[in-house]
Formats: C-alpha cells, sequence, structure tokens
C-alpha cells in the first residue's frame, strides 16, 4: 500500500513536470509515506515535513528525537531534525530560521531534481515560501497533485478502508443501544471515540450530532444537551479510524419507544429518497457536471438548508472530488470524471429553513466497473421508513 501511493504521488509530479514537492499535511504525510508524528498536532504546527523528488531518496524532516519513529519504512531514505517555521518555535529566529530551511530544500532540489527548479509544496508558512523563491525555487500548489493521487485507491486501500468503516459500524452500533431519553449529545457521542480509540484509530474531525431542534440547520457542534423522548437524533461519524482511513456514514435515529410524528417520516424518507436515487446514478465515465445535472431534484423547500455537495470523495479524510448540486455548478463546481476505484460518499441533509428538526443520511461507496459497492450494510430507521 505504502508504494502503491508513493508511485501515485510520482506519477502526478511527473505529469505535471515538476522536481519534487515538499508535504506538510499530516494526512498527505502519511498517504505519501505511511509515517505518522502526533498527526493532530502537526496540523497547526508546521514542524513535520517531507521532501519527495520526482526522482531519487525522500527525505524526512521529523520533530527533534523521533528519528526512531520511521524506521523500517521502506519509503524513507534519511530522517533529519526539523526547522520548525512558527514564530512560537522561532521567536526572533523566524527569518533566519526561515532562511536556512529554504536553502536546505534548495540544494536537495539541486541535487536531486537538477535544472527543475517546479517544486510542489502543499501547504507551506508564508515566511518559507518568500525564501523559497529567493532561492530561485517556482513554488507550485501541491495539493493538486496529492489530490489526483489519492483519488483512486488499491486492493489493499479498500481493504483497509472497509477495517476502518467495520470499526465505525460499531461505535454506531454502540451509540443506537445507548440512545434513551435523558443521555446528554455529548455522552452518546463519546461511545463511537471510545470504539475507534480502542480498535487502533486515530480521532473524530467533527462534532457532527445533534438532537431535536438543534438538527436544523445542520453543522452544529454536539452539546451537553439532553435527548429526549421521541427526538430526532442526527450524526455525521466524520471519523479516522484504523490505518488512518476516513469513515463518512451518516444517520438519523429516533430516541425512545414514541411513534415517529408524520414530519419525522416526511423528512426521513425524503433524504432517504435522495441517496437512494444518487447512488443508483452512480457509475465510471460519468462526468462530475453530468453527475450534478441528473442527481436528484432536491425540493425547493429544502434548498436553502441543503448539504454543500451531492458526493465527495473519500479516503484518508474528505477528498477530491467534491460535486456540487447542479445550481451551484457555474459559481463553486468544477469537472472531471467520476473513475474505478474512487471512493464517493453521497450525502443528503433534508430540513425546511425554521422547521423543527431535520434528517441526515449519508453512504460510503466504491465504485467499481458496472457501478458501486457500499462499504455499509448499517440499517436505516424503519420505523421512519414505514
Amino acid at each position: 500500500m505504502r508504494q502503491y501511493r508513493l508511485g501515485r504521488v510520482r506519477d502526478q509530479l511527473k505529469a505535471l513536470g515538476y522536481g519534487g514537492i515538499v508535504i506538510f499535511d499530516p494526512v498527505n504525510l502519511r498517504y505519501a509515506t505511511g509515517s505518522r508524528n502526533m498527526q493532530v498536532f502537526m496540523l497547526r504546527n508546521p514542524g513535520r515535513y517531507v521532501f519527495i523528488p520526482t526522482e531519487g531518496p525522500i527525505t524526512l524532516f521529523d520533530f527533534p528525537n523521533c528519528e526512531h519513529l520511521s524506521e523500517g519504512l521502506e519509503t524513507i531514505d534519511e530522517v533529519r531534525p526539523a526547522i520548525t517555521l512558527s514564530y512560537v518555535a522561532s521567536g526572533e529566529n523566524l527569518y533566519d530560521n526561515a532562511k536556512e530551511w529554504a536553502k536546505e530544500i534548495a540544494d536537495l532540489m539541486a541535487q536531486h531534481a537538477g535544472s527543475n527548479k517546479k517544486l510542489a509544496v502543499d501547504y507551506i508558512p508564508s515566511v518559507g515560501a518568500v525564501e523559497l523563491a529567493k532561492q530561485g525555487i517556482d513554488v507550485r500548489d501541491g495539493q493538486e497533485p496529492i489530490e489526483h493521487a489519492r483519488s483512486i485507491k488499491n486492493k489493499q486501500e479498500i481493504e483497509a478502508m472497509k477495517i476502518s468503516v467495520r470499526t465505525a459500524e460499531e461505535g454506531m452500533i454502540r451509540m443506537q443501544q445507548a440512545l434513551e431519553p435523558g443521555i446528554t449529545e455529548n455522552e452518546l457521542w463519546s461511545y463511537l471515540h471510545q470504539v475507534n480509540i480502542a480498535q487502533g484509530g486515530d480521532y473524530v474531525e467533527t462534532r457532527l450530532l445533534n438532537s431535536g431542534n438543534r438538527t436544523n440547520p445542520w453543522f452544529q457542534e454536539c452539546s451537553d444537551k439532553v435527548i429526549n423522548e421521541g427526538e430526532l437524533v442526527a450524526f455525521d461519524t466524520d471519523m479516522n479510524g484504523p490505518f488512518g482511513f476516513f469513515t463518512d456514514i451518516s444517520r438519523t435515529f429516533l430516541c425512545g419507544d414514541s411513534e415517529p410524528s408524520n414530519e419525522q417520516k416526511r423528512l426521513y424518507q425524503t433524504a432517504y429518497e435522495q441517496i437512494q436515487y444518487n447512488i443508483d446514478l452512480l457509475k465510471p465515465g460519468m462526468t462530475f457536471r453530468e453527475y450534478a445535472e441528473k442527481s436528484w431534484q432536491i425540493p425547493d423547500e429544502f434548498f436553502p438548508n441543503r448539504y454543500f455537495t451531492v458526493a465527495h470523495g473519500t479516503g484518508l479524510s474528505g477528498e477530491y472530488p467534491y460535486i456540487v448540486y447542479p445550481q451551484d455548478f457555474e459559481e463553486k463546481g468544477y469537472d472531471g470524471v467520476i473513475q474505478e476505484n474512487m471512493v464517493l460518499s453521497v450525502e443528503s441533509y433534508i430540513g425546511s429553513p425554521g422547521g423543527k428538526e431535520g434528517v441526515k443520511l449519508e453512504e460510503q461507496l466504491l465504485v467499481t466497473k458496472d457501478g458501486v459497492e457500499n462499504f455499509s450494510d448499517f440499517p436505516f430507521e424503519h420505523r421512519l421508513l414505514k
């Protein structure tokens, strides 16, 4: 799996004519090398990065005294101490450190890329970009090659992703068993985290679990609200599980033994119809625009509160591509082709502006040569489908 990923990155660099790439984003770094270290910490502290030449040995720059973490990884040829390009780590020495950092990267480019000065960087502190330019380096955006590399999975990635999904499903079962009137949103949410950590997962990216009137609009964070009898409980896993793979599945539960209201059924059945329609539509060879235009037409009532994508890529996080609603395509969309071995999460949020509740549903799917394979068989809420 590591060799496949590294090869994907290098193929993209070659296609774009780049001499190499510097990767700061810890998720991208893990993808390209299989190496991880304090991943959440590194999301805001640029203290770990890797230089990957299009051809030649790979140099990882790691946090102090962490060289041992990459022992045995065939994707890493050399480990050097990182220069952390942040004010908190450097103080008044930040600009001097940035000069030293840029010179070291420029030397590696000269050694392994020769006269090619085109260097991709996924994310970079501003002082680093300025100093690289002074070194004569032509800095290019590194997100394009990384995202395109990550978008196509191989057999090993697919199998690892299924393990992450099974882990999330176990957490969801625990949540469903624990859901009863009187539990708080935070307490219920903790079951997913506990199962994930116990099975070797990493973290949950968001706090998207809401109940009752907090289910509308979407994107309200989990709280200490007490969940009451008869309320809807909507959540999105957004879970980085075992092997770092992202499980992105959404469900909406009904709390307690009460019969659901007709309005709750209407909302749920509308969301269910949307994702089933869009799942059946999905196949390789379609363009993003074609998929958007042919996708389920959301009623005007629910359009203002729509989810921001119809579908999006899933891998080590939410990934390329984002496929938006046809009404949003000219402003926010971009085209491309849905390909075999992409993994896409198909989304639905149904809730009226000012409505009492809303429903969130989502499935995670492998694009196959014949259509799709659903990674999850977690059941829907039968009481809301009757």
